[in-house]
């Protein structure tokens, strides 16, 4: 016999059969698909921070998966509750659409390439955001094509999660299959009982056993960290410096942050140089977690470090509660100490090897421990002094060092009983005081700076010209914040996973976007990513304050020779610090 031979298949044929060959294969949830695009082009939406896009992709895609959970939720209720109560038609044609396979393969074709589609367009649309706000922080815009690489990793991303999902329920119903088969347990009853299991499992491995190696693992890899001394940082060997021969604080004792504390510390010929005045020796005196075998102890051993090296003698002292690591910004520490010609001392202590983030989950406590510790403890050496020869007393503290040494005061009447002075830089939301003071705010005052009772005792500032608002009467001792209103760790909070906060209904700061957003869920997870990136924009932004430190000091403790003129070389030196710190820490 002769004939035409048979023709192929039509492409639409074939993508009809690869559709469902990935359709049995992966058995997606498409309410969940469709929920889970709106999701994540509810991500790819301004956030507070710009982020490159393999940062992006990663928050996309965890974004994209629970929006399918939400949605496969959704689906469920309705399948569960409302398909019941539909009336007959509406039932009988849902039935059809559900019998006919091509009405069902058109609806999935169309989820399927409209979620692809849509997601390239978002992301392209997402790449000029990024761009306005990279602009605003005048960082170096984006492209629209390296952005779209986002959505891959995105669908990588939620290919992972699905993926664990599913190996978690095929344990359950494997759980379940044992109780019922092996042991005759009835099914009624086997099965919540293996969800009872499966959950009691999870709690334990996450919250017990798996977060305490964790953290202890963590604690021992970061232990061993903190034995790492940058090759810049070399022992003191001013008397003026913890870790000196002359110290109580052996040197190999303070951290490697503290290491560099005491280290890297303008010099009085440097002070001299750039103020034009003599100068004296800066104090700095510091303990970390090896100085001394408890909290209480490392608190007073840098009260017998202040007595040694005269500290009460100087014109003020600082008190700083650190960061994680036992972090002390160079900058902050700088500024008061070219201030005042060198006739200062700074004291702080190291109270754990992880990590801010790291702290903030696990150490919370003992930051607000060591800062207690510390601020009483100098404080109850200073109260000895003759009142007419004590120095000035002031706290420092940034992120959550902010965070330890509000813990030291019940109130503002105890800040003004105690010391002279508070500077509190980026302070974390969850700051008790801040919040309190936020929320009570004077009427009509925006939450990103608001204003406390007329600016008589507390001042917010995201810039020196804050600092002077409302032109009124700013009583002693100040209290200031610094916090910028793109600063992540100002802003988060697990409120913002269903309420609309302040900030955002608010007009926004000068460089956030006005295309930022609020959506239920997903601002949250938006801003906790943002935290990772908060220190990687320029000074003036995010969590990065660089010489407004400078203002805050003078707004607290101005010394009486103050002038434009100084407080110009003043910050011009600090630029030049940072840059050198930048290069070789």
């Amino acid at each position: 016999m002769t004939g035409e031979p048979p023709r192929g298949r039509s492409f639409g044929a074939r993508v009809a059969d690869a559709l469902r060959a990935a359709d049995r294969a992966v058995r997606p949830n498409y309410v969940g698909v469709v929920v889970g695009a709106i999701f994540f082009a509810w991500s790819v939406s301004p956030s507070l921070v710009p982020r490159e896009w393999m940062f992006q992709g990663l928050v996309s895609g965890i974004s994209a998966v629970i929006g399918y959970g939400v949605g496969c939720v959704l689906e469920w209720l309705v399948r569960r509750w409302v398909w019941p109560l539909l009336p007959e038609p509406a039932t009988e044609w849902l039935l059809r659409w559900r019998l006919s396979d091509r009405a069902r393969e058109l609806t999935k074709l169309v989820i399927m390439v409209g979620a692809a589609v849509g997601a390239a367009a978002i992301l392209a649309r997402s790449a000029r955001w990024q761009r306005d706000l990279e602009v605003l922080m005048g960082m170096k815009p984006t492209t629209t094509s390296s952005y779209l690489r986002a959505e891959l990793l995105a669908a990588a991303t939620v290919a992972l999660v699905i993926g664990a999902y599913r190996a978690l329920r095929w344990l359950l119903r494997w759980i379940i299959r044992v109780l019922n088969i092996d042991w005759r347990i009835p099914r009624a009853i086997a099965a919540p009982g293996a969800v009872v299991v499966v959950l009691v499992l999870a709690v334990l491995l996450f919250q017990g056993v798996l977060a305490k190696a964790f953290f202890s693992v963590a604690n021992s890899a970061f232990s061993v960290r903190n034995g790492h001394t940058s090759a810049s940082a070399v022992q003191p060997t001013l008397a003026e410096r913890s870790g000196s021969p002359e110290s109580l604080a052996p040197w190999q004792t303070l951290g490697s942050e503290g290491r560099w504390f005491v280290s890297y510390a303008p010099t009085a010929e440097r002070i001299t140089q750039v103020t034009g005045r003599p100068a004296r020796e800066p104090i700095r005196a510091y303990a970390g977690l090896e100085s001394a075998p408890a909290a209480e102890d490392v608190a007073n051993l840098v009260v017998r470090e202040l007595d040694r090296t005269h500290a009460w003698d100087r014109q003020v002292v600082v008190v700083v509660t650190t960061t994680g690591t036992g972090w002390v910004d160079s900058t902050t520490a700088a500024a008061i100490e070219y201030m005042y010609g060198g006739d200062s001392a700074i004291a702080a202590t190291q109270y754990s090897y992880l990590p801010s983030v790291l702290s903030f989950l696990s150490d919370k406590q003992k930051a607000a421990d060591a800062g207690r510790l510390l601020v009483h403890a100098v404080h109850e050496r200073w109260a000895t002094l003759p009142p007419d020869h004590r120095p000035k007393l002031l706290v420092y503290g940034e992120s959550l060092g902010s965070q330890g040494s509000e813990a030291a005061f019940t109130g503002l009447d105890d800040i003004r009983t105690l010391v002279d002075g508070v500077l509190w830089v980026g302070p974390p939301n969850s700051n008790r005081l801040w919040s309190q003071l936020t929320e009570r705010r004077d009427p009509g005052t925006p939450e990103i700076l608001p204003i406390y009772a007329d600016g008589l005792i507390v001042r917010f500032a995201a810039d020196a010209e804050n600092l002077n608002r409302p032109d009124r009467q700013w009583i002693s001792p100040r209290v200031v914040y610094l916090q910028h209103a793109s600063d992540p760790i100002v802003w988060w909070s697990p409120d913002l996973l269903f309420t609309q906060p302040d900030w955002l209904k608010e007009p926004r700061g000068a460089d956030v976007s006005r295309s930022m957003r609020w959506w239920p869920i997903v601002t949250f997870w938006q801003v906790s990513a943002d935290m990772a990136h908060a220190q990687k924009v320029p000074s003036g932004h995010g969590h990065r304050y660089g010489t407004l430190c400078l203002d805050g000091w003078v707004a607290v403790a101005q010394p009486a020779d103050w002038n434009s003129d100084l407080a110009g070389r003043i910050r011009q030196a600090l630029d030049e610090d940072i840059d050198w710190e930048y290069a070789h820490k």
